[in-house]
């Protein structure tokens, strides 16, 4: 399936009223570079607008048959939301190592959270036969259209809020929030990907030219699936610059963003300027970075900030 700036202008009409339009800053000292702030965002991450997006969407049917989800955290909680907020039944699955404080999160929103598959991919699979037992409808995190579009609705808001905008510097996992960016800008501005070195399921599948599964072990956990989506992967071919980014550049932007721009952001957050301050991208007022979560247990972001 094809998806472009009509879908992503459509979504920001369904969606109108229920996210938040999140604000574009500037610090001094980050050399000019607007930070879209979507750690604000309702549930703390970019996630609610794709989540939302795709509940609003469901057939009387489809809700009754209730929704699952395959997630680390930020899109757990944003479906978890979304659905709560409708009166759909939600089921998460997770797995052992998924983050604790992101777990609880998505239990207080009232879905019923699987931590019993051992990894990533196990979890995915678990997902998909529920949707065969039960009848679920899945929401792919980064392969559902109608929260692809949902994610582009924050570039709609960049395009409106910074003038003769150059460049969206974007932190990539699966790359949901990426597709729906480049089908927003529509070619109005450069698109760059930055994603950890030791979570390169994107760039990987770029290559390729399809999802392949990869290994991953980094500190930014909303960045880290076993694969890209395959609809991210069309969309973005040739339309995206990529950059990779070590666990160090990525924590040393967490520490920047902390106490330069007081942005209390989750590593994934960082990624994207983390690439601007070790200069792998240039820094500069038409230059915009996302902000994109900010969900991260208070110990393990103490330790990040402490450098430990």
């Amino acid at each position: 399936m094809t998806l472009g700036r009509s879908d992503v202008e459509a979504a920001r009409e369904r969606i109108a009223g229920r996210v938040l339009r999140t604000p574009v800053l500037q610090p001094e000292p980050c050399g000019g570079v607007r930070l879209k702030a979507e750690l604000f965002q309702t549930t703390g991450s970019f996630k609610a607008r794709g989540a939302i997006n795709r509940i609003l969407s469901l057939s009387d049917e489809e809700k009754r048959r209730g929704v699952v989800t395959w997630s680390a955290g930020n899109h757990a909680q944003a479906v978890a939301w979304a659905a709560r907020a409708h009166g759909v039944d939600c089921v998460v699955e997770m797995w052992e190592s998924a983050s604790a404080f992101k777990v609880e999160r998505t239990r207080g929103f009232g879905a019923t959270v699987d931590l019993s598959p051992p990894d990533p991919s196990v979890a995915y699979d678990r997902a998909l036969e529920l949707v065969e037992r039960e009848g679920r409808v899945f929401i792919h995190p980064h392969s559902d259209p109608l929260v692809v579009a949902g994610h582009g609705t924050l570039a709609l808001e960049l395009l409106e809020d910074v003038a003769e905008l150059e460049a969206v510097v974007v932190g990539v996992g699966g790359g949901g929030l990426i597709s729906g960016v480049v089908a927003a800008i529509d070619g109005r501005a450069r698109v760059i990907a930055v994603e950890p070195e030791r979570s390169p399921a994107f760039t990987a599948g770029l290559e390729a030219g399809e999802s392949v599964r990869v290994g991953t072990d980094t500190i930014a956990d909303g960045l880290a699936p076993p694969f890209a989506g395959d609809l991210p992967l069309a969309l973005c071919r040739g339309r995206v610059e990529t950059v990779l980014v070590t666990e160090e550049e990525i924590a040393a932007g967490m520490r920047f963003l902390y106490a330069h721009a007081k942005l209390a952001c989750e590593p994934a957050g960082a990624a994207a300027f983390g690439a601007i301050l070790a200069g792998k991208v240039a820094a500069g007022p038409r230059v915009a970075a996302l902000v994109s979560g900010g969900n991260v247990e208070a110990r393990r972001a103490a330790a990040i900030l402490n450098e430990q």
